[in-house]
């Protein structure tokens, strides 16, 4: 099998011994796969899409308790509930999160590093929250200094991900 995802597609490589990546069993056991360029494209995209839908829920788990403490359903919950309800949130964050990091992931074929990933991760996190915070939430005025502070996180990936 040559891809990892079904939608994916695999151009035919061929090895220096003259067999290609299109054989079956036997073969594709024993060469390793070899991603084009565009599904490695793709798989990176696939990635960060995936990171920011696991961040919405990922917000809404550790934040959302915050906001919705007025709510006349909220209110009757003790602090029990509201942790089995933020588990239950996270549950959905780790659905998106643990294959966007298995598709990034430069060992299976992804374009991303570990620690690439993880600072894919944690600026997405601060950005997703700061929309999250200002639409949805609508309980925090984001100031010079929160703008400062996401640029110096800009400069953070660029740092990240320069091959110095």
């Amino acid at each position: 099998m040559c891809t990892i995802l079904p939608f994916e597609r695999c151009k035919p490589q061929k090895f220096p011994d003259g067999f290609s990546n299109t054989h079956s069993f036997p073969v594709d056991l024993y060469f390793q796969y070899r991603p084009d360029p565009e599904t490695t494209t793709m798989k990176g995209f696939y990635a960060i899409v995936l990171l920011a839908i696991s961040n919405v829920f990922m917000t809404l788990a550790w934040y959302g308790h915050l906001n919705w403490k007025d709510a006349s359903w909220f209110q009757k919950f003790g602090l029990p509930a509201i942790v089995l309800i933020s588990w239950g949130l996270a549950f959905f964050e780790y659905i998106f999160q643990v294959p966007a990091n298995r598709i990034g992931y430069s060992g299976n074929g992804g374009p991303f590093s570990q620690v690439e990933l993880k600072t894919i991760q944690e600026f997405l996190s601060l950005v997703v929250f700061a929309l999250m915070s200002i639409f949805v939430f609508k309980n925090e005025k984001l100031a010079w200094n929160h703008f400062l502070g996401f640029g110096l996180m800009v400069l953070a990936v660029f740092v990240v991900f320069k091959k110095w």
